[in-house]
C-alpha cells in the first residue's frame, strides 16, 4: 500500500501524525491522521473512527477537535480520514457549490457518472483504510467504534447502523439524519447515487431504523443555536424513528451552541468517554 508519514508531532505522551497513501478504492492520493496514545509494547488499543463534515478535511478535527487528552488517558486511537477524494482529475460540483463534490463525498460509493470512478469514500472508510490502519498501527480491529459531525454523523450513523456487530458504539455532533428528506442530502445522494429514492435508504440513518436497522444506543449531541438545526439535520425525525425501534437514543439539545468545533471541542471527551465504555466492557 505504500504509506509515506507526511509528519508526526509528540502529544499528550503519543503520537499525532498524519500519512499519505495510494488509494485502490478511490484511485488517488488519500491523507489521513492517525494519533496513537503512549502504550505498552506489543499492546493493541481500541479504534475510534471520527468522520468530519462538508468542507473538512483530516485536519479540522486534528487542528480544533481536542480530542487528543481524552484518547490518552482513555487508551484510543483517534483515526480521521479526508471526507472525499481529492485531485486535478477528480470532478467537482460544477457550480462550485461547498455541499457537493470535493470536500463533500457523503461517505458513499458513487454511481453517477462523472462521480463514479473516484467518490468511493464507502468502500475506502469500510474496507481500504481499516485494512491499513491494522497493517501499520497498534490497533485492535475487534474493537472498533465510530463517530462524526454534521455529514460525518450522517457517515457514522448509517455506517454504524449498517454494522452494528463491527461498531461497538456511535455517535454524533449534529448529524444529518435523515439526508432523503432534506436539502444537502436530496443534492448529494441524487447526484451520486441516482434519481432511483430507493436507493438512497441504505445512506439515510432514519431509513434505515425504518427498514430494521437496530443498534443498542446511540449518543447524539446538538447545538441548540446551529443555523442547520432546523432545515437541514432534523435531530426530531431521529427522536421518532429511534422511538419507535425501541433503540436507547441519548440526545441533548445545548441552548447557544452552533455548528463550529467550539461546540463540538466542548462534548468531545464526554463521547470519547462514552465509546471508551462500550470499547472496553
Amino acid at each position: 500500500m505504500g504509506l509515506e508519514t507526511v509528519s508526526t508531532n509528540a502529544a499528550f505522551g503519543g503520537v499525532q501524525g498524519v500519512y499519505r497513501h495510494a488509494s485502490a478504492a478511490t484511485g488517488t492520493e488519500m491523507t489521513f491522521s492517525v494519533f496513537v496514545p503512549d502504550h505498552a509494547p506489543g499492546a493493541k488499543l481500541p479504534v475510534v473512527w471520527y468522520l468530519s463534515g462538508l468542507t473538512c478535511t483530516h485536519a479540522n478535527v486534528m487542528e480544533k477537535g481536542e480530542f487528543r487528552r481524552a484518547c490518552a488517558e482513555l487508551g484510543l486511537i483517534f483515526v480521521a480520514p479526508d471526507t472525499s477524494p481529492r485531485g486535478k482529475d477528480v470532478p467537482d460540483d460544477p457550480d462550485g457549490a461547498y455541499d457537493f463534490g470535493l470536500g463533500a463525498g457523503f461517505y458513499v460509493d458513487a454511481t453517477q457518472a462523472p462521480f463514479a470512478q473516484h467518490y468511493r469514500m464507502w468502500s475506502y472508510v469500510m474496507q481500504e483504510l481499516p485494512e491499513l490502519i491494522g497493517a501499520e498501527f497498534p490497533a485492535d480491529l475487534d474493537r472498533q467504534s465510530i463517530m462524526g459531525h454534521s455529514m460525518g454523523g450522517h457517515g457514522a450513523l448509517t455506517i454504524g447502523l449498517t454494522f452494528p456487530e463491527r461498531f461497538r458504539a456511535v455517535s454524533a455532533f449534529a448529524p444529518i439524519v435523515a439526508p432523503s428528506q432534506v436539502p444537502w442530502g436530496q443534492k448529494a445522494l441524487g447526484g451520486y447515487l441516482g434519481a432511483d429514492q430507493q436507493a438512497w435508504r441504505r445512506h439515510d440513518a432514519v431509513a434505515l431504523i425504518e427498514d430494521g436497522a437496530r443498534i443498542p444506543a446511540l449518543l447524539v449531541d446538538q447545538g441548540g443555536a446551529d443555523n442547520f438545526l432546523e432545515k437541514e439535520l432534523r435531530p426530531d425525525l431521529l427522536t421518532a424513528a429511534c422511538t419507535a425501534a425501541g433503540i436507547d437514543l441519548s440526545l441533548t439539545v445545548h441552548p447557544g451552541y452552533d455548528h463550529s468545533y467550539y461546540f463540538i471541542s466542548t462534548f468531545m471527551a464526554k463521547h470519547l468517554e462514552w465509546h471508551a465504555q462500550r470499547l472496553n466492557g
